[in-house]
């Protein structure tokens, strides 16, 4: 098994959650009696190859120390950026360089423990930073760049996937690439994007459909069931 004191869970949770139609930020929903934030963070500290859990919040955000999860021993906290780039450089910050930065979406709560096993035992296998995807299955359309509301063509799917996280990287290198990427104001949207861009190609660990995001009002139904049907 893997050195656990070498793997250091990273969980940006600094954004708003603006497509959520809600004034509080969507890790700070309720699924049961627990947010979001605490499900996914519960998940990260049962899983046994995890040393440590940094949270990086808001400096506005007045919500996470009233979490009971706040006090945790593997749990520590650090002030995020605008981007979710700044954020997990922020978290970076406290890592050594030769650590593993396991980076996982606040808002991902279903992930399960044997996706996040097979994505660390390949990484560290390898010694090649990837992420956890899903192979596309739906059929994709790609719409006209001046009216996004009509199909221009249909796109091969055999070779697309859907990003998910967590996503595991060498700190030293995920570290220099964020800070490359935005140096040149590049768009990062997840930390491969940043790999990428310093002519990386992360692995591909394919994982559970149930690994959903939530990002609008309709994904807290789902990760309610997905959660009740795990346990």
């Amino acid at each position: 098994m893997t050195n656990t004191s070498n793997i250091i869970a990273i969980v940006p949770a600094a954004g708003i959650g603006s497509r959520m139609n809600s004034q509080t930020p969507k890790q700070y929903l309720k699924i049961g009696t627990m947010t979001v934030l605490e499900h996914t963070l519960n998940k990260l500290l049962t899983h046994p190859q995890i040393a440590k859990i940094i949270v990086v919040i808001s400096s506005k955000d007045e919500l996470f120390n009233t979490l009971s999860i706040a006090s945790h021993p593997k749990i520590s906290v650090t002030i995020g950026g605008k981007t979710r780039a700044d954020s997990v450089l922020a978290g970076l910050q406290l890592l050594h360089d030769d650590q593993w930065a396991l980076v996982h979406d606040a808002a991902r709560p279903c992930v399960a423990h044997q996706d996040i096993t097979r994505l660390i035992e390949t990484v560290t296998r390898q010694q090649q930073g990837g992420i956890l995807a899903t192979r596309v299955s739906d059929t994709i359309k790609r719409a006209y760049q001046d009216n996004d509301t009509i199909i221009e063509q249909s796109i091969d799917r055999t070779f697309l996937w859907g990003a998910a996280t967590p996503q595991l990287f060498k700190t030293a290198e995920l570290k220099s690439c964020l800070k490359k990427a935005l140096t040149h104001q590049v768009a990062i949207t997840d930390e491969a994007s940043a790999i990428e861009y310093c002519g990386g190609h992360p692995l591909l660990v394919e994982c559970r459909r149930d690994n959903i995001k939530i990002t609008r009002p309709e994904d807290l139904l789902l990760a309610s069931f997905y959660l009740t049907e795990q346990i």
